[in-house]
């Protein structure tokens, strides 16, 4: 053969071959080919099997790899609260086995038990089960784990936390709030050395908070909220020198709050409220420089107000309310102009209300205090003054004077959170409908009701900034158009009656649960708790709608005895930090009522219900006899004159009609 031509030929060969080495190359990158992909262990797909069986789970489709994230094992783009993903690690040596790494399943209202084959996936990090409807108990097994995060909120789990979660040394979340577990908190917990967050709210555990939980030097968020503890808050809490959030709403614990959270200086969020004892000073919180919400509410704080809660402009909320804190507000206040929230409402502090208040154009509460009386109303701007001015009364004629009672009423109605509605055979209930654009208010009605509201919905988004809620329910109840609305209140909600006869009255409060569902989804777990007082007296402790009602979206009236004494009837509901705050979502929680009915117990003057005193009525009657009197004696009159012309003409009348 030709030389050239050989050499020709074999330069083509080779020219054709690098071409086909770039295109091969460069198909394998833009269309990457794995003929051996990394799936995941066939012992760990054994395992899911049996996981999915006992949680219930039933859309786990084992035709694909569980770690592709196809059909079922993970969703793309989850919504707001719901989350479905099973992850892999599949980044290992040999590059051909995965390993599952975390199951989380939130809001699929799962109806099994907790898995005991858990310890079955050795590379498990995280269980996350929120917000479903599984029961049982926590197992014990679990302990042997290495799991990093364990989050069980919004479920139906009773019995005790298994001493044996102590021994997982690398737990660094250990989440159980709104469930139903219950006992002593485990001694082995303190040996969690890098626990971070410890969440025990709404359950029902019980006894003190054992000494060895002062080895939790990591610790950065804690809440004990809606439990049965005992003893006091234990001084070992200086020990937590990492912690930023601490919530004991009804906790149980007895105060006073100690002396060493004044080491806890990187304090963020302080929540303590409704704590049994005595009286105490003002904690030190003087080193907190970096707080943005301080809640101290019902804490039996006598006092002063502290100058030094001034400097702390970082606060976005600062609630003392009910408390027995006296004194003027401190000047050093003003530089507090730009917090969100103030509530100082149900203390005895006194003088006159700071003019940067008056100006503020954010929520102040200061109702139920001993301040000087000024020009102000009831509600100036966005601060709610009611009753800010008692100077010894009732703390109401201040703002439901006498001007008021042009007339004496015997009952009155409200639809609460709704519109006017007839029931029965026309029974009238008046309208409700202010929209708050917070929960700081006096709203008085057109006629002799009024109420007070206050607090606000926190954690929820702002989703609750109405306090108006509407159904979302199917509803069991007769007259439901009572109840397809409520007001509800974060905290303090009061209705007064005002221009009343006094006497005894029946007082009448209907009630329907009607944000929580009646169903066996994780949506039907919620506790709303809150307290009732009529004319200051305490009539139901921890009230739960559901409870009484029989379920959600059945209605039940209280009916109360009542005497009024000064003209005005008190009708309060208040939330005492008791029941759950995040069933179907956080910010749930507070009292609600549908509609409220007084009706005299006693019987009411002619007319009575029509707001007409007794000299009215007399007055009215008076006057219509003498008309009668005086229309019969004209008639009387003109008869006489027409019989005698008729006489006079020869005829006989034997009778008189009026008009012929």
């Amino acid at each position: 053969m030709n030389p050239a031509l050989l050499m020709n030929m074999m330069t083509f060969f080779s020219r054709s071959l690098l071409s086909l080495l770039l295109i091969i190359c460069a198909i394998s990158i833009f269309f990457p080919v794995s003929v051996s992909a990394a799936s995941l262990a066939a012992d760990e797909v054994e395992v899911l099997k049996q996981i999915g069986k006992t949680l219930g789970k039933e859309d786990w489709d084992f035709s694909v790899d569980p770690c592709g994230g196809e059909k079922g094992w993970a969703t793309l783009n989850p919504s707001k609260g719901f989350e479905n993903a099973v992850t892999c690690d599949c980044s290992f040596s040999d590059n051909t086995v995965c390993h599952v790494t975390s199951i989380v399943l939130k809001s699929q209202n799962l109806n099994g038990t907790l898995p005991t084959e858990l310890v079955n996936l050795p590379y498990l990090q995280e269980i996350d089960l929120s917000r479903n409807y599984i029961n049982g108990t926590i197992p014990l097994e679990w302990g042997t784990t290495q799991l990093i995060n364990i989050s069980l909120i919004v479920n139906r789990l009773t019995g005790p936390i298994p001493k044996e979660l102590g021994n997982i040394s690398t737990l660094a979340n250990l989440t159980v709030e709104f469930n139903q577990l219950s006992g002593l908190i485990p001694p082995e917990i303190g040996d969690l050395s890098r626990l971070e967050k410890l969440h025990l709210s709404s359950n029902n555990f019980t006894g003190e908070l054992p000494e060895t939980l002062s080895k939790l030097t990591n610790l950065k968020d804690i809440r004990l909220s809606d439990n049965h503890f005992t003893g006091k808050i234990p001084n070992f809490i200086q020990s937590w020198t990492n912690l930023q959030k601490i919530v004991m709403h009804a906790s149980g614990l007895e105060g006073p709050i100690p002396p060493g959270i004044a080491l806890l200086t990187k304090m963020s969020d302080l929540r303590i409220s409704d704590l049994n004892g005595t009286q105490a000073p003002f904690p030190p919180l003087n080193n907190m420089t970096s707080l943005k919400y301080l809640i101290l509410r019902n804490c039996n704080l006598n006092g002063s107000l502290p100058e030094y809660l001034g400097a702390v402009t970082s606060l976005k909320t600062l609630d003392l309310s009910f408390n027995k804190l006296s004194g003027e507000i401190p000047s050093s206040f003003s530089s507090l102009a730009d917090t969100d929230y103030i509530f100082l409402t149900g203390n005895l502090l006194s003088g006159p209300v700071p003019d940067w208040i008056l100006k503020k154009s954010e929520n102040v509460d200061l109702s139920f205090n001993n301040f000087t009386p000024g020009s102000q109303g009831c509600q100036e701007s966005e601060v709610n003054l009611f009753g800010s001015s008692l100077n010894g009364s009732t703390g109401i004629s201040s703002c439901l004077t006498s001007t008021h009672c042009s007339r004496t009423w015997y009952s009155f109605r409200i639809n609460c959170g709704g519109k006017e509605v007839n029931v029965g055979s026309g029974t009238k209930y008046e309208a409700d409908t202010t929209t708050l654009g917070t929960s700081l208010m006096f709203v008085e009605s057109n006629s002799n009701w009024a109420f007070s509201s206050t607090g606000d919905f926190m954690d929820d988004g702002g989703s609750l900034k109405s306090f108006i809620q509407k159904n979302t329910s199917i509803l069991s109840v007769k007259d439901p158009e009572l109840y397809m609305d409520a007001r509800i209140s974060p905290l303090s909600l009061v209705y007064y009656g005002f221009c009343l006869k006094n006497e005894n009255y029946k007082v009448n409060l209907h009630f329907a649960e009607i944000m929580f569902t009646d169903d066996k989804t994780y949506s039907s777990l919620g506790r709303r708790v809150f307290d009732i007082y009529i004319q200051g007296k305490l009539v139901e402790k921890d009230f739960n709608i559901v409870d009484k009602a029989g379920g959600a979206g059945r209605s039940i009236t209280m009916t109360y005895d009542a005497i009024v004494t000064n003209g005005t009837l008190e009708i309060r509901f208040y939330w005492a930090g008791r029941g759950t705050t995040a069933v179907p979502v956080r910010g749930v929680y507070g009292p609600l009522i549908s509609a409220i009915s007084v009706d005299p117990d006693f019987t009411p003057p002619s007319e009575g219900g029509n707001g007409m005193s007794t000299g009215a009525v007399v007055g009215i009657v008076a006057a219509v006899a003498f008309v009668i009197i005086l229309l019969l004696g004209i008639l009387w009159w003109r008869g006489s004159l027409k019989g005698k012309d008729t006489r006079d003409e020869g005829g006989v009348n034997d009778y008189f009609v009026p008009g012929i």
